[in-house]
């Protein structure tokens, strides 16, 4: 891919106009965000014969990496705002949140950012507003950018660099997932433990254990899984409450040699996060989803989704999860 066609990808991912959408969809004030008006000479030239993909060594290629929810601190976006366009972007954020984002990153207070609601937008606007300033330091790396992955809503970030979808777009979907996350969450206690295992760690085991725990407690139906797979012998276990405070009493009987609360406020990546799902996809349906022009590939399964329509469906998975196949990448 040339470094002109990686432009045109970021430029149409920071478009923050929007095409069609529900009625709800707010649309930011015109001219907020325009780098597409800006490349318009890179937009014609990524439309000729020059924009045919190409291999490149692996040494001159760079990816592009997203975070997730739980990634959010007080004061995040501080350093990115002397860089062009990033209070541009966090105005025409304003306007499709209704909310002043950029307040309540830099002066929280901290119970109020680690909100679903609230931390999954912030935690995409600013890594986007960190492309800005990478692409404002080093050019370079934008433009030798061959793929793009993001950790469960950096995923949507991700798509929004690729030029899947445009800003103002892809935060709509990411608002009404925070939303109906954070209701979700909210029926039943629920978190995230991060697990730093060994070898001889008995992740299945201790999840069975602990369900079994939560029966003895009274509870219906507990959960108690593994809902994501960070690196070797790490693992991070979502459900219940209860069964997360098991795992980190008996920690030593199933090898863990850390086990560490996320701050976030339900079990993600289960299917106590059912009722998310069908929100997020109607939101989905409202936006025109197009073919990266950066390969993207989905932390459901590692794929390259082939056309919008795949991509749809990953984005609305109910457990998007990184796979074992990962550790290299995240």
């Amino acid at each position: 891919m040339s470094a002109r066609v990686t432009r045109v990808a970021w430029a149409r991912g920071w478009g923050a106009r929007c095409y069609g959408g529900a009625s709800s969809f707010p649309v930011p004030p015109p001219g907020a965000v325009d780098v597409a008006e800006l490349l318009r000479d890179a937009t014609a030239a990524a439309e000729g014969p020059s924009a045919a993909r190409a291999r490149r060594p692996p040494g001159q290629g760079t990816v592009l990496l997203f975070p997730g929810q739980g990634s959010q601190v007080v004061g995040m976006g501080r350093g990115l705002l002397g860089f062009p366009r990033v209070r541009e972007l966090y105005a025409a954020a304003r306007h499709v949140l209704g909310y002043d984002l950029l307040e309540l990153s830099l002066h929280g207070p901290q119970e109020d950012l680690d909100r679903t609601v609230h931390c999954q937008p912030a935690v995409f606007v600013a890594s986007l507003a960190a492309v800005e300033k990478l692409n404002h330091l080093q050019p370079a790396v934008i433009e030798n950018c061959v793929a793009a992955a993001g950790f469960s809503v950096g995923e949507f970030a991700a798509l929004v660099f690729a030029g899947a979808m445009e800003f103002a777009e892809g935060l709509y979907a990411v608002k009404v997932r925070a939303e109906a996350m954070q209701v979700a969450s909210e029926a039943t206690p629920s978190g995230m433990l991060s697990v730093l295992g060994q070898p001889q760690s008995k992740f299945a085991s201790a999840c069975l254990d602990a369900r079994e725990h939560c029966r003895s407690l009274g509870i219906e139906d507990p959960v108690c899984e593994v809902s994501n797979y960070l690196f070797p012998h790490c693992r991070v276990v979502s459900g219940h409450l209860e069964a997360l405070q098991f795992l980190r009493q008996n920690s030593s009987k199933y090898h863990f040699r850390r086990t560490k609360m996320l701050p976030v406020s339900g079990g993600f990546h289960t299917r106590l996060m059912e009722p998310a799902v069908e929100p997020l996809a109607q939101a989905l349906k409202a936006i025109d989803i197009k073919r990266p022009l950066v390969s993207v590939h989905a932390n459901v399964n590692g794929n390259r989704p082939g056309s919008p329509t795949t991509m749809w469906t990953c984005c609305s998975q109910s457990r998007p999860q990184t796979r074992p196949w990962t550790p290299r990448i995240l």
